[in-house]
């Protein structure tokens, strides 16, 4: 449950840059965006999904993963500017202003229609049945730690396959290797 959530606020957060322009230059509110995408849902079947995304800590969870990820992506947007001395003033005001407009409320919202397209009322009423039980509310306080294990064991996994699949490659073409370190002597060179 809390994974979908978070992984929902990550790739909401993360668009493509051109949306991201679009939006910039008109800003429209998550709650519209949620609105415009679904047909009129029940409103008890709405106040049970927002009552399960609250009974889960859906709230908690989105406002934690977008700490996480300005924390994550910060490194990548200086590094993907040209270097100057400006870039960490830049990421700063950039990061202060996505976290003043991104109202996790605003998040939460863009959930509820994709919760009703794949939920029954029924089924929604059941999960909150089950976040209420002893196991549910064990599996909404373990799944944090639960995810970042295995986020970090797929790190790993994937870190050792990748090195792997690039050492394959290379020595099955080494003409990639004397081009990567021509390119490694001309960035030298060129500092």
């Amino acid at each position: 449950m809390k994974n979908v959530v978070g992984g929902f606020a990550i790739l909401l957060l993360m668009g493509s840059s051109a949306t991201a322009q679009t939006v910039a230059r008109n800003p429209v509110p998550a709650k519209a965006i949620a609105a415009a995408g679904s047909s009129k849902i029940d409103p008890a079947k709405e106040a049970d999904i927002r009552r399960l995304l609250e009974l889960t800590g859906a709230r908690a969870l989105v406002e934690q993963t977008m700490t996480d990820m300005t924390k994550t992506l910060r490194p990548t947007l200086i590094n993907a500017l040209p270097v100057g001395d400006y870039r960490e003033k830049l990421a700063d005001l950039f990061f202060a202003k996505l976290v003043a407009k991104a109202d996790p409320q605003g998040i939460l919202d863009l959930a509820i229609p994709s919760y009703d397209k794949n939920f029954s009322h029924d089924e929604i009423r059941g999960l909150i049945q089950f976040y209420q039980t002893p196991l549910g509310k064990k599996s909404i306080s373990v799944m944090p730690q639960l995810l970042a294990e295995l986020q970090a064991s797929g790190r790993k996994w994937g870190e050792t396959i990748g090195r792997q699949c690039m050492i394959e490659v290379i020595s099955e073409h080494p003409e990639f290797e004397k081009q990567i370190e021509e390119a490694q002597r001309t960035a030298q060179a060129q500092k």
